[in-house]
C-alpha cells in the first residue's frame, strides 16, 4: 500500500497548491474593493443573530426549502458534503496506516466502529444521488432551450452545472468502490449499518480477495482523486459558493437585504452631502473595482440558480434587467480585467492589450458592463433579494450604480427629470404648493354630515396626542390616495386615537430621490423633516404609505431621526383586535389582496391587512397566485412612478391580469402608490373590456370604513 500512500499525497500536494493559487487569486481582487466596515461591525456586536443566520440560512437552507423538489434536494446534496467528509477522513486515515503497517483499516477515534455512523455516511450518500437525478430532471425540464425566457437557468453559465453534477456523481460511485472492496478485505470500519457499502461488497465479493485489495486501493485513490479534482473546479466555477455562501451570509444585512437602502460611502466613511471637501466624482459605483469587498462576494457567491430572476417582475414582462445577470455580468468583467486591478503599476504596464481594451469599457453604458436599461428597469421590489438562498443584495448594487449615473453623470430618465426639480422646489414629486397638503382636512371638516376637525402641528405636538399621522405626498395630493388618507383619519377619530398631521410643514420623506439614486437630495429633505419632527417632539408615527413607512421607520435612523413607525393596517388591525373599531356591515364581495413591496418583502407585513379583511362580515377572500413573500410589483417602486414604462409588458398590467383570474368584485391594497398603478390598469381593461365595470381598486382602510359605517365604498 505504499505505492497508494505515495502517489495520493502527491496528487493531494498538486491539488491543494492549485486551489490555495485561485483562493490567494480571488483574496487579493475582492481587497480590491472598497472597504466595508459596518459589516464586519455588525458581525462582531451580534455573534447571537449570526450564529442563528448560519444555523438557519446556512445549515437549515430555509430559503432553498421553500422550493420543493429542488430544495429539498440541495438540502441531502448539501449535508452530503458535510457527513461524507468524515469518509475522506477515513480515507486519508486509511491510505497513511496503509502505508505505515500495510494494512489500511483506519477508523476515526472513538465514533469511527459506531455502526449509526456507517449508516448515516451511505444513507447521505444515496440521498444525495438521488438528489442529483432530482437535479438532472429539473435542468432538462427547465432547459432554455425549451423555455427561453421563462427558464429560470436562462443566462446561466449551463456547462458548468452539468459538470459539477458528474463530479458529485463521481464522488459518490468511488466512495462505494472503495468502501465495498474495503468491507470484503476485512477494512471498512464498520461491521454493520453502511448499507450500501454492504450491498457492494456483495457484488465485488465474487471476483476473490486479491482483486478486492486490488479494488480498495485503486478505489481509495480515485476516491480521493475525484475530491482534489472537484476542489479546483469549485474554486475556479460559480460552485465556488459551497465556500463563500457561509461568509456572505455572515456579513449579509440582518434580517435580510431589504428594507433601509444604505447610505453613500467613500473608503468606507459615510458621506457627509454638508462637507466642502467631498470628492463628487467618487459618489456611488462608476467602476467595477468601487465594489466593496461585500459585492465581490456576492460575485463569488452567486449560484446562477435563477430564483431572483424568475420572481422579478422587470424580467417577467420582458424587460432587460435579470438580477442574476446583473451579478453574473460584473463577476465575468471583474474576473476579465483582474489581472490589472491585482497588479502594481510597475506591472500594468506590461498587461496584454486585451486586458487594457477591457479598462476603456463603462460599467454602465450602452457599450457597458451593465446596459442602462437593465439599471432602470428595477423597482426595487425585493424580490431578487427575498429569494436569494445565499443572501445576494441585488438592491444595493443596482442603488450604488445608480447614484453614480444620476449624482455624478446626470444620466436617468428624462421624465424623473422633473420628479427631481419637483422635490427640489416644492418637497413633492407633483410639484404642488405646500397648502395643497391641508385640502382633505378641509374636506373633512366642511362634510355636511359628521364633520371631522383634524389637529395641525403646531410648532410643537399637542399633549394629548399619541401619534403623528404621517399623510405623505400621495395620500395629500393624490385624488384617489386622499380617500385612503380621509379613511384613515376617520377610522382614528372613531376609535379614539389621538393624532394630529404636519401638514403644510410636511415634505417628501425623499424616498423616490434615493431610490433614483440623488441621495443628496434625498439628504436634504430627510434632515428637513427631521428637524421638524424633533422640534414638535414627535415619538409615534403612523404612515399610510408604505414608502414613507420604510423610510421613516428604516432609513431615518440612519441621520439621527428614531421613532416608533407603524403601518396604518398594523395600527388598524390591532384597534381592531382591541374592539375599538367594530366593523358590523357585512360586504358581499369577493376580495384579492395585492401585497405592496415596501410593505410586505421589505417589512414583513403581511398578516395585518388580511386580518382586517378577516374580520369584515360578509369578505370572501382569494390569493393571487404570487402573494406574500412572491407577490408581484404594480411597477411604482425604484422611482418608477415617476419614469415611462416603455419596454416590454406594462408590470401593473401583468399583475392586474393576475388579479382578474381569481374573477374579484374588488382588489384591495395598502398602499397609495398601488392604489394608482392598479387602478390605471383597471380603467384600462374597462375600457377594452376585460374588466367588469363595478370593479374597484380600494385600500384596506376604505373596506373597514364601510363596514364600521355601512356606507359604499367610493371607486378609485
Amino acid at each position: 500500500m505504499l505505492w497508494v500512500a505515495i502517489i495520493g499525497l502527491i496528487m493531494t500536494a498538486v491539488a491543494l497548491a492549485l486551489a490555495a493559487r485561485r483562493v490567494l487569486f480571488l483574496y487579493k481582487l475582492a481587497t480590491v474593493g472598497a472597504p466595508a466596515p459596518e459589516r464586519i461591525e455588525y458581525a462582531r456586536n451580534n455573534v447571537g443573530a449570526e450564529i442563528k443566520a448560519q444555523l438557519v440560512e446556512v445549515f437549515g437552507q430555509r430559503k432553498l426549502l421553500k422550493w420543493n423538489p429542488s430544495g429539498t434536494a440541495h438540502f441531502f446534496v448539501m449535508w452530503a458534503f458535510f457527513i461524507l467528509a468524515t469518509v475522506y477522513l477515513e480515507a486519508y486515515g486509511a491510505l497513511i496506516q496503509g502505508a505505515v503497517t500495510g494494512k489500511p483499516d483506519f477508523h476515526i477515534p472513538l465514533v469511527g466502529t459506531w455502526p449509526v455512523l456507517g449508516f448515516l455516511q451511505d444513507f447521505i450518500a444515496v440521498a444525495a444521488l438521488v438528489g442529483l437525478v432530482v437535479f438532472a430532471v429539473i435542468r432538462v425540464k427547465n432547459s432554455p432551450k425549451k423555455l427561453g425566457r421563462k427558464s429560470r437557468f436562462s443566462g446561466s453559465h449551463l456547462g458548468g452545472a452539468w459538470l459539477v453534477l458528474f463530479m458529485i456523481f463521481n464522488v459518490i460511485w468511488t466512495m462505494f468502490l472503495f468502501r465495498g472492496a474495503a468491507y470484503n478485505t476485512g477494512n471498512l470500519p464498520y461491521a454493520s449499518g453502511a448499507f450500501a457499502s454492504e450491498a457492494t461488497a456483495a457484488v465485488l465479493h465474487p471476483l476473490g480477495e486479491t482483486a478486492n485489495e486490488v479494488l480498495e486501493g485503486v478505489g481509495l485513490l480515485l476516491h480521493i482523486g475525484v475530491m482534489l479534482v472537484f476542489l479546483v473546479i469549485v474554486v475556479n466555477s460559480k460552485h465556488l459558493h459551497i465556500f463563500t455562501a457561509p461568509l456572505n451570509v455572515l456579513f449579509s444585512r440582518r434580517p435580510d437585504g431589504n428594507g433601509p437602502a444604505q447610505p453613500v460611502r467613500i473608503d468606507g466613511e459615510v458621506v457627509d452631502f454638508e462637507d466642502d471637501d467631498l470628492d463628487g466624482d467618487r459618489l456611488g459605483r462608476g467602476k467595477i473595482e468601487e465594489t466593496t469587498w461585500k459585492g465581490f462576494l456576492d460575485f463569488y457567491t452567486c449560484t446562477e440558480c435563477g430564483r431572483c430572476q424568475s420572481q422579478c417582475p422587470a424580467w417577467n414582462t420582458d424587460k432587460p434587467l435579470s438580477p442574476k445577470m446583473l451579478i453574473i455580468d460584473q463577476r465575468d468583467h471583474a474576473f476579465k480585467i483582474a489581472p490589472y486591478l491585482s497588479a502594481t503599476q510597475e506591472q500594468r504596464e506590461d498587461l496584454p492589450k486585451d486586458v487594457l481594451a477591457l479598462l476603456e469599457k463603462p460599467l454602465v453604458g450602452e457599450e457597458g458592463v451593465i446596459h442602462p436599461d437593465v439599471l432602470w428597469s428595477c423597482t426595487n421590489c425585493g424580490a431578487c433579494v427575498e429569494q436569494c438562498p445565499v443572501d445576494i443584495e441585488h438592491i444595493d448594487h443596482i442603488l450604488d450604480m445608480r447614484r453614480y449615473e444620476a449624482m455624478v453623470k446626470s444620466n436617468f430618465p428624462s421624465e424623473a427629470g422633473v420628479m427631481v426639480k419637483n422635490l427640489e422646489n416644492k418637497g413633492n414629486p407633483w410639484g404642488m404648493s405646500e397648502m395643497k397638503r391641508a385640502d382633505w382636512i378641509e374636506e373633512l371638516a366642511s362634510r355636511e354630515d359628521d364633520p371631522i376637525e383634524i389637529q395641525l402641528v403646531d410648532e410643537k405636538m399637542p399633549e394629548d396626542t399619541e401619534y403623528l399621522f404621517w399623510v405623505g405626498c400621495a395620500g395629500a395630493l393624490e385624488d384617489r390616495a386622499k380617500k385612503t388618507t380621509k379613511a384613515v383619519a376617520e377610522l382614528l377619530h372613531i376609535a379614539g386615537v389621538k393624532f394630529a398631521v404636519l401638514g403644510p410643514m410636511e415634505v417628501c420623506t425623499g424616498d423616490p430621490a434615493r431610490r433614483l439614486g440623488m441621495e443628496y437630495i434625498f439628504d436634504m429633505l430627510a434632515k428637513q423633516n427631521i428637524e421638524t419632527l424633533n422640534e414638535a417632539g414627535v415619538k409615534k408615527i403612523v404612515a399610510t404609505c408604505p414608502h414613507c413607512f420604510n423610510t421613516l421607520a428604516n432609513e431615518y435612523p440612519q441621520l439621527g431621526g428614531t421613532y416608533e413607525v407603524v403601518h396604518h393596517t398594523q395600527l388598524l388591525a390591532k384597534l381592531v383586535d382591541e374592539g375599538q373599531l367594530v366593523p358590523v356591515t357585512p360586504i358581499e364581495e369577493k376580495i384579492t389582496y395585492h401585497d405592496p413591496c415596501f410593505l410586505g418583502r421589505h417589512n414583513k407585513v403581511y398578516s395585518q391587512p388580511r386580518d382586517i379583511m378577516a374580520k369584515v362580515p360578509g369578505v370572501k377572500t382569494q390569493e393571487m397566485h404570487r402573494h406574500k413573500e412572491r407577490g408581484f410589483c404594480c411597477g411604482a417602486g425604484g422611482a418608477r412612478m415617476w419614469m415611462e414604462e416603455r419596454i416590454g409588458k406594462r408590470i401593473n398590467t401583468e399583475r392586474v391580469d393576475e388579479a382578474l383570474t381569481t374573477d374579484p368584485d374588488t382588489i384591495s391594497t395598502a398602499c397609495p402608490f398601488c392604489l394608482v398603478m392598479l387602478g390605471d390598469s383597471i380603467n384600462e381593461k374597462k375600457n377594452t373590456g376585460e374588466a367588469k365595470e363595478t370593479l374597484e381598486v380600494v385600500d384596506v382602510s376604505q373596506l373597514l370604513i364601510k363596514s364600521i359605517k355601512g356606507q359604499p365604498t367610493q371607486p378609485v
